[in-house]
């Protein structure tokens, strides 16, 4: 019996192979339409210069937005420089080493990124600085401790809460290089650092670009943070003109959206010219003992994830213990659980909704740059990339303008599908990089088998490429879940009237000096994020490959 098999013809747009000059042209098509719609923002920035008469020159070259951009380039600067190498370094140590506790760091580790930057900053001082909880236990025996304030402040909490971009695509790629190499440049003599240097440093460069890059974008669009802890940035300097000199503050805004283009469109081209190695190996990757130094090493790595997340937390515990104790002592109401539940709905509900449509609509865009050439794909991406940048406020008030004068569109003001969406646009960023790393996990040789065999594009996405990519596009969406749960300027101007998430509940308490229900709040926040992230983004990356 002779088993004939015909070889289905290759249709225009299918790639023969990777980097193929012609992709298809209904994802072009897509990509062209979402990099215009994650544009909004930006254009709506453009019209409000346009519409305020700014004088650029003037407005972008004086004293008053040149010491703010340099100090938010400089702050930006130092807290990725330092959260890279924090990132890099406790992935490392978590995935390659023998380090005491490996499986404890492992789950702790991610975990600082749950924590808005308004309540990080906030439980820091109260923790750590002077008048804090530990400044009073150390005081009796002559200690002082400094206050945490400007650029020392800013940069200290950034850092802390924001090295968990850089540490989760790391540790992933991590656990999948090949050790052929390393073996074989240890046998040849190198010892374990000149190995990390010359071997697995440039095989990890990507993952470290691209976590940067988000800490480098966050860092720049904070304000929550920079505001607490009185360092003037120019997301200070657009909040305080944003009332009183609307021209200016657009124009910095404007700035920002500039800057973050011209960084990311950087980034792509360092990508470009140093791409990573992509041998793997099925299982753990090389093990190293680091011997004498094992104990110094777990030390220092408990010792800043208790920095990072133990110490935040104690204060959190201790403004619901003094308000608790008040609340029987005098009887006043300083914890109340009412609209607790609901807020939790809420805030689960909607950062879900967008993190499956982020996914959804970034996913094209990640295909085009990942399998095929061209500049659409990347000048999409940049865009997506870009809007991360912008701070939140600007992002509510770009949505507030275009639905409000847009005719057909007026309804959607305040309502649940224009919340998610804004969403989306702001933490599309967060997917992009993630979802890209999917789409790339799939052999090429999967693919031409199952074109042979006559399955079509659709049946070849179902069956072939999304059981692959689910890893990867679950930590995309994780990421922007989490992102979303603790958003507030966005969610402020948009919500719908009555709609209240965690993030909304502790920005009120705190606003009204009610820091005992705030504490109760934060906690319940990162009670569920610590959830989600073990299950959406911790196991989903371990997973990744």
């Amino acid at each position: 019996m002779t088993v004939t098999t015909t070889a289905a013809p290759v249709r225009s747009g299918d790639r023969i192979g990777r980097g193929t000059r012609r992709p298809p042209r209904g994802l072009t098509l897509a990509a062209v339409v979402i990099g215009v719609l994650f544009t909004g923002p930006l254009a709506y920035v453009v019209a409000q210069n346009i519409r305020h008469g700014a004088d650029l020159p003037s407005i972008l070259w004086n004293e008053d937005t040149i010491h703010p951009l340099l100090r938010s380039l400089g702050l930006a600067t130092a807290v990725s420089v330092t959260a890279a190498a924090i990132g890099t370094g406790l992935a490392w140590l978590v995935t390659r080493t023998d380090v005491y506790g490996r499986r404890f760091f492992a789950v702790l580790a991610p975990l600082p990124l749950v924590f808005p930057s308004f309540v990080g900053a906030t439980a820091l001082i109260s923790g750590f600085a002077t008048g804090g909880l530990l400044d009073d236990l150390v005081r009796p025996i002559g200690i002082r401790l400094p206050e945490l304030a400007g650029f020392g402040g800013a940069w200290l909490v950034l850092t802390l809460f924001t090295y968990p971009y850089v540490y989760l695509p790391v540790a992933a790629r991590l656990r999948h290089l090949s050790r052929s190499v390393e073996e074989s440049a240890r046998l040849l003599g190198r010892r374990p650092g000149s190995v990390f240097v010359t071997v697995v440093l440039p095989q990890i460069s990507t993952a470290v670009s691209a976590g940067t890059l988000l800490v480098f974008l966050y860092t720049i669009s904070d304000f929550g943070a920079v505001q607490l802890l009185r360092y003037d940035t120019v997301t200070r300097a657009i909040f305080a003109n944003q009332l009183a000199d609307q021209a200016t503050s657009f124009a910095l805004a404007l700035l920002l959206a500039l800057v973050a283009l011209v960084v990311v469109i950087a980034e792509q081209r360092l990508v470009r010219r140093h791409p990573p190695a992509t041998a793997r190996s099925p299982g753990r990757g090389l093990q190293i003992g680091l011997g004498r130094w094992r104990a110094p090493a777990t030390v220092l790595a408990g010792g800043f994830l208790s920095l990072a997340l133990v110490g935040p937390i104690a204060s959190l515990l201790q403004w619901v213990i003094v308000g608790a104790r008040s609340e029987r002592t005098s009887g006043a109401t300083a914890l109340d659980g009412t609209g607790l539940g609901q807020a939790v709905v809420n805030t689960v509900a909607v950062s879900a909704a967008a993190a499956v449509l982020t996914v959804l609509i970034v996913l094209p865009i990640a295909y085009l740059t990942s399998r095929y050439r061209g500049r659409i794909g990347p000048a999409a991406s940049a865009t997506v990339v870009a809007g991360f940048a912008l701070p939140g406020i600007v992002i509510g008030l770009a949505f507030v303008f275009w639905v409000l004068n847009t005719t057909p569109l007026a309804g959607l003001y305040q309502t649940l599908p224009l919340l998610i969406l804004a969403y989306v646009i702001h933490f599309g960023a967060q997917s992009m990089r993630a979802s890209s790393v999917a789409v790339t996990a799939v052999p090429s040789r999967l693919e031409d088998a199952a074109r042979t065999l006559g399955a079509g594009r659709a049946r070849r996405l179902h069956t072939v490429e999304a059981p692959i990519m689910a890893p990867g596009l679950l930590a995309a969406g994780g990421l922007v879940l989490l992102s979303t749960m603790k958003e507030l300027p966005a969610t402020l101007f948009l919500r719908p009237t009555g709609f209240d998430t965690l993030a909304t509940r502790i920005w009120s308490s705190m606003e009204n000096v009610g820091y005992a229900q705030a504490g109760l709040d934060s906690l319940v926040l990162l009670a569920v994020s610590a959830v989600l992230t073990w299950l959406l983004v911790i196991r989903a990356t371990e997973a990744l490959d």
